[in-house]
């Protein structure tokens, strides 16, 4: 008889030790592809808040990382990514098991977590300030310095590769961090900070982890008095609120929101690459990506025929259980987010809108217990739409014809949101103009996703403040401060 599995429990990580919730309540961690408990974590409240936030006060205002030589910092970032690399089988199939993409994706997002721990341990030995000078006896010092304790709150589509984004800019500028990740996606975090855990050198406090829902763990991180910084990936109506909450005492805040991008295809673009950047620019990760790139603008010239390719990749793709090797797009995080990704392709119908393929659940075989759709295409999408104006977060794609530059900007622009977008194009001039026009944070030409972690990522508009990655991505874990020095009496006193 086949052993029944254990699923493990997680408790939370605060100061070094790993506690169990006051409250003493449970939430499960759902494999998406097969409805079966992954793990258990903490139901956390807000005395488990509170004792996460005063060990990563203590660990700040005692120096115990700032305090430590810039080389010091990045040897421990280098471990991280070390441990991440060396660890990346377990981690990748535990990622898959409980947020469901595929191996290959999952493998991805743990290297990428990696390399993005190794950036930042090479710029963490270049903080550095200036000296501004104004005469002879005045001297200006512009200094920086790290924020302080940090609340890190993490989403389920990407949680290692975007706390890798969070907690590295933190960990390279010296400041302490409570960690707060999705309900969804507990056991993959606890599983990295398993690893923080076995690297004697890093001081006990400096990372802090809360399990639990946004309300109340989420909320009361935002709120609390010793912290003096939020940084959030998530929609924008929740970082709405965290705005709202920070506004208490005037917390710096990161705010990664949602997306509604634009992918933009000329008629002078390469087909083949134009059909199949566009296609994995919305469907991978099943939609689940705030940069995916739900509205394919394509120039009317070759709008049929682009069309017609789309839908036959979308009948040949392979949905399934990531775990899968054939599997090319998983499932939905939830059902309760299957209903809402349900209720946008219905709303699509209903207003007009004319499906050219899917938008069905699939329930067949193996997938009868997973939350899985069809990637869903549509036409005739008008600019009013739901479907066209709001961020969906599933596979379902708007495909929409124009018939010059100008026109592919107006309707690129017409929405609240302005995270990302893509041009295909082998006219460099052309491509300028547009890129140049479009009210976003990121344009990706001839491709989709960002190459590396030494560029900045975040977005104009309702799809957030501030930037991650990149030598901006740390700036927002620093504060500049300036020292002026009044030097004319020592210089008096020398010159005599």
């Amino acid at each position: 008889m086949e052993e029944a599995y254990e699923v493990p429990t997680y408790l939370n990580y605060i100061d070094g030790r790993w506690v169990s919730s006051d409250g003493g309540g449970l939430l499960e961690s759902l494999n998406p592809a097969t409805g079966e408990i992954v793990a258990k974590a903490q139901c956390s409240t807000k005395s488990d808040v509170d004792a996460a936030v005063e060990a990563a006060r203590r660990a700040f205002d005692d120096y115990v990382w700032q305090g430590k030589r810039p080389h010091e910092r990045a040897h421990v970032l280098r471990r991280i990514a070390e441990l991440l690399r060396q660890n990346v089988e377990p981690l990748s199939v535990l990622l898959t098991k409980e947020n469901g993409k595929p191996l290959a994706d999952a493998r991805g997002e743990i290297l990428n977590a990696a390399n993005v721990f190794d950036y930042y341990a090479a710029i963490a030995r270049h903080i550095v300030g200036r000296i501004p000078r104004y005469g002879d006896t005045d001297v200006s010092l512009v200094v920086y310095e790290p924020v302080g304790v940090c609340g890190l709150i993490v989403p389920w589509n990407s949680p290692i590769s975007l706390l890798s984004w969070k907690l590295g800019a933190a960990l390279a500028a010296g400041c302490t961090a409570v960690i707060k990740p999705s309900e969804y996606t507990p056991a993959i975090t606890m599983e990295f900070v398993r690893l923080l855990d076995s690297i004697k050198e890093l001081p006990k406090g400096v990372v802090n982890v809360v399990t639990g829902p946004g309300e109340p763990v989420g909320s009361e991180l935002v709120k609390h008095p010793l912290v003096d910084k939020i940084s959030f990936t998530g929609s924008t109506e929740t970082g709405r609120r965290i705005m709202e909450m920070a506004s208490v005492n005037l917390k710096r805040i990161n705010l990664e929101c949602g997306g509604k991008s634009a992918n933009i295809v000329l008629d002078d673009a390469n087909f083949d690459q134009a059909v199949k950047g566009a296609f994995w620019g919305i469907f991978r990760s099943a939609g689940q990506s705030c940069n995916a790139g739900s509205r394919l603008l394509v120039q009317a010239s070759i709008y049929d025929k682009f069309l017609d390719a789309l839908v036959d990749m979308a009948k040949r793709v392979r949905v399934g259980n990531g775990l899968d090797p054939d599997t090319e797009i998983g499932p939905l995080i939830s059902e309760k987010h299957l209903n809402r990704v349900m209720g946008y392709i219905k709303s699509g119908i209903e207003e007009g809108a004319t499906l050219v393929h899917g938008g069905r659940r699939l329930v067949e075989g193996e997938l009868a217990k997973g939350f899985f759709v069809e990637p869903t295409i549509f036409k005739d999408v008008t600019r009013e739409m739901k479907i066209f104006q709001e961020e969906i977060f599933g596979p379902v794609l708007c495909v929409i014809p124009f018939h010059d530059d100008q026109e592919a900007i107006d309707i690129a622009n017409d929405t609240k949101y302005g995270l990302a977008g893509n041009i295909w194009s082998r006219n460099i001039f052309r491509i300028m103009r547009i890129a140049r026009a479009l009210r976003t944070g990121t344009i990706w030409v001839n491709r989709h996703l960002n190459p590396g972690p030494e560029v900045p990522f975040g977005g104009y508009k309702q799809s957030g403040i501030g930037r991650e990655t990149g030598m901006e991505g740390l700036m927002e874990y620093l504060e500049v401060k300036h020292i002026s020095l009044n030097l004319k009496e020592e210089f008096e006193r020398v010159r005599r």
